[in-house]
């Protein structure tokens, strides 16, 4: 199994010394979770990516600062390689900003979400109990970090989480496509540098009731479980 982490961020400052990058962050991820493939970074604002696809298995899209429906010429560029990978097949898998590029490049309306940020950990009602570890689930606790949402499910998608804030908070397409909104790679360090950076913008209320739910922990190592057997085309449902 062969990975592409194609990495839309750059971090700096605390968060680049602790934790080296969005892709790093996600090779933790599926190691801890078990993985034992070769996965490779390329950083997309910095116009980085493989001569070519073709000896991936799977190419994952990572969070970003930036908007998916942003006009940035490096986010046309990945839009146009993102459309590419669909109509070729490749199993994809996005978080946050990718979960909302691909569903874009789908032909699904993403934009500004109409209550605002989503910060610090959120709990989303699971739709799936038919996916790998998910027989008993009815909801999951993830970390969270966006202003921008998916609004419709893209063409022949199935609707994995959701929640009253966030209607589209995880899908699949098939055996191709995973995405979700939420941060399976974040712990709660990096989500409080996140929340103190923006105390500002979010307002003292929600900054505190974002900043106080980190206390009760998160489920990102299921998503990081479940990615993996969706990547590795594992189908045991226990």
């Amino acid at each position: 199994m062969k990975l592409c982490i194609l990495e839309n961020d750059i971090l700096e400052g605390e968060l680049a010394q602790a934790y080296g990058g969005f892709g790093a962050m996600f090779i933790r991820l599926f190691e801890n979770a078990g993985a034992t493939w070769t996965m490779e970074v390329f950083n997309t604002p910095l116009g980085q990516y493989p001569a070519s696809f073709d000896g991936y298995d799977a190419v994952l899209l990572t969070g970003s600062g930036a908007d998916s429906f942003s006009d940035e010429p490096w986010v046309v560029e990945l839009r146009r390689q993102v459309t590419a990978l669909l109509a070729e097949r490749k199993k994809l898998v996005g978080v946050c900003f990718g979960h909302q590029l691909i569903a874009l490049c789908m032909g699904a309306p993403v934009g500004r979400a109409p209550p605002g940020w989503g910060a610090g950990r959120l709990t989303y009602d699971w739709h799936r109990q038919d996916l790998p570890y998910s027989a008993d689930r009815t909801q999951i606790a993830l970390l969270a970090s966006h202003q921008d949402q998916v609004f419709e499910l893209p063409p022949g998608a199935t609707l994995v989480a959701s929640s009253d804030f966030c209607p589209i908070a995880a899908f699949t397409v098939g055996q191709k496509v995973f995405c979700v909104q939420a941060h399976p790679e974040f712990d709660e360090g990096f989500s409080a540098h996140l929340l103190d950076k923006r105390e500002d913008t979010l307002g003292e209320d929600h900054y505190q009731r974002s900043r106080d739910s980190l206390q009760y922990g998160h489920e990102g190592h299921h998503i990081a479980r479940l990615m993996v057997a969706f990547l590795e085309n594992t189908t045991v449902k226990t």
